[in-house]
């Protein structure tokens, strides 16, 4: 087996540093002092930046002008991402898109996906449902109206929408009538679409989305089987690979402050009550690690078939890889950030030195797409369910 990762995978990395290693983490006034959102808008700079380095177009199909990478690429990109807390919706955009390229049809990837590349679209998706417990899916209807040909009509709600106000499409999962999980691409502005203004616990703005008989074309919902489903998995994974550059920057910085801090004439560092805890995070990132790649990767294979007989017949289904990779991704970070403010002392909640931006950003990451706990009950139907011989 090889573990190592392509060239166009490392030149990807290689790329995402170049256009992050100029972000300032404390670009925006923080969290902690500001009554409402940190900003109006994402970094409209650095998503110029990103554009003209095709860094927008990395998981795009070569068909539609991209590079065509997988998931994996993209947990690349986001980690370095995250170490700087770029303020940008590269993981909703992407991820969006890749579902597009996945299941929709020729006519919306045409007409999406080489805007999404050239930096023209900016795309999220309602992930939370209305409450942030159920299934997002279940929080809206999806039906097709008598007299409105070709098209669906949605309602209901999804609460805590990151980027809503800023998207120019936001990916809405409803159930329809048969019950299947759907999503639509609802465009800003349409009638019926009303967005209520949330702040996210890392200062950003997010939105309520409430759906009143909105209509949407019918090349604009995609309702292939498992589609929504694959699409809420990358979206889980990839909030992994931010957490995981999360905690990476934060341990640096960690290490850094200890090895120049003295205290009884010596640096922190070399006390063996901070060394030891130090390491212990080194082992949760290095979990954090081995189990997102193990999640991204079966995210980038074929769908399986789970036929008698062969291989994946026997295999939990990728949902409980994401499971694995989101329960070590929200106590990892948590237990990351909880330590570095320890061994920083007072210093680490001054608000003039950045780590208590890393530490809402990391409380933020926990919970988005459901916290450890809800995917360790997610595991143990999986487990249940599928029984391993």
């Amino acid at each position: 087996m090889d573990f190592t990762f392509t060239e166009e995978q490392q030149a990807a990395v290689e790329a995402a540093r170049a256009v992050f290693s100029g972000v300032a983490p404390d670009a925006v006034p923080s969290p902690a002092l500001t009554p409402g959102a940190v900003a109006d808008d994402v970094d409209r700079a650095l998503w110029d930046r990103l554009t003209r380095a095709d860094l927008l177009g990395l998981v795009l199909p070569p068909e539609h002008g991209g590079a065509g990478l997988d998931p994996i690429a993209l947990c690349l990109v986001l980690r370095e991402a995250a170490k700087v807390l770029a303020r940008v919706p590269l993981l909703e955009t992407s991820a969006v898109a890749m579902a597009v390229a996945r299941h929709g049809s020729p006519a919306l990837r045409a007409e999406i996906l080489p805007r999404v590349g050239r930096g023209e679209l900016i795309l999220t998706a309602g992930a939370n449902g209305r409450t942030g417990h159920d299934p997002a899916e279940l929080a809206v209807t999806a039906r097709r109206e008598d007299g409105f040909e070709g098209g669906w009509v949605l309602d209901g709600v999804q609460t805590g929408v990151p980027w809503a106000q800023r998207a120019d499409l936001i990916a809405v999962p409803a159930h329809s009538d048969d019950g299947r999980a759907v999503f639509a691409l609802v465009p800003q502005g349409a009638a019926g679409l009303a967005l209520a203004e949330q702040i996210s616990t890392n200062g950003e703005l997010f939105a309520e989305v409430t759906l009143d008989s909105v209509r949407v074309d019918d090349f604009a919902v995609v309702d292939a089987d498992g589609a929504w489903e694959w699409l809420r998995q990358l979206l889980a994974t990839g909030t992994c690979a931010l957490a995981l550059g999360l905690g990476e920057a934060v341990l640096a910085m960690t290490s850094r402050y200890t090895a120049k801090r003295e205290q009884f004439g010596f640096p922190l560092a070399t006390f063996q009550a901070v060394a030891v805890q130090a390491a212990d995070r080194y082992i949760d990132l290095r979990a954090m690690e081995a189990t997102l790649w193990q999640a991204a990767w079966r995210l980038s294979e074929p769908e399986e078939t789970g036929a008698p007989g062969t291989a994946s017949a026997s295999a939990l289904p990728v949902a409980a890889d994401v499971s694995v990779a989101k329960i070590w991704a929200s106590e990892g970070v948590r237990r990351v950030v909880q330590t570095a403010q320890h061994l920083h002392g007072g210093f680490g909640a001054d608000t003039d030195y950045p780590l208590h931006r890393f530490h809402a950003w990391a409380k933020q990451l926990e919970l988005s797409l459901g916290p450890a706990a809800a995917h360790e009950e997610t595991l143990g139907d999986l487990l249940a369910a599928h029984p391993l011989g």
